[in-house]
């Protein structure tokens, strides 16, 4: 159970809230109980929609988006975006389950997205404290200056949802996995 109310309806979240909801359901078919409990404040509602929405603009593939989500699921050890993200790693990126469990243990079977996932749990882990040979090594693996920056903020973003969901207590309304809980 959460910690704080998570809205049953989209006419049960606030007000300012609603339009965005409505925005998510039409989009996905339904709202997950991210957005729910989320939309307790319409300003986080809107930031969080604006640059998930302004990243998958970016250059950066399904594919790569849903395995950053993956190694930062679990390396902070959130149950809720691991199950949410491997169901999405499965129908949306058509990941296999060795690809995911690779991507889990902060790694890929594919040589190139293997850079940018441990790119992205060592900015986890470093908290964004990555040396210029980190830097280096994910543009030798192919990467623009552009996609590095995407590769930030995508940790960043997936950071903010693990720490919404971990502090809160979010129900998970997805297949369940338990993630791997980090040191």
């Amino acid at each position: 159970m959460s910690r704080i109310p998570t809205p049953a309806t989209i006419a049960d979240a606030p007000t300012a809230a609603q339009p965005h909801l409505e925005g998510v359901e039409r989009m996905l078919g339904s709202v997950p109980n991210l957005f729910r409990i989320v939309s307790n404040s319409p300003a986080v509602l809107e930031g969080y929609l604006g640059l998930n929405g302004a990243l998958g603009k970016g250059s950066l593939n399904a594919a790569t988006r849903e395995r950053i989500a993956l190694a930062i699921a679990n390396t902070n050890g959130c149950d809720y975006c691991n199950s949410a993200h491997t169901f999405l790693a499965k129908t949306l990126a058509k990941l296999d389950d060795a690809e995911i469990a690779a991507n889990r243990a902060g790694s890929s079977t594919d040589a190139k997205a293997h850079a940018a996932v441990a790119f992205a749990v060592k900015l986890a882990t470093s908290r964004g404290r990555v040396s210029d040979a980190d830097v280096l090594a994910v543009k030798a693996a192919g990467y623009s200056d552009g996609e590095v920056v995407e590769i930030v903020a995508h940790v960043a973003l997936n950071v903010l949802t693990n720490y919404v969901n971990e502090a809160l207590g979010t129900e998970i309304d997805f297949p369940v996995f338990n993630a791997a809980r980090a040191a």
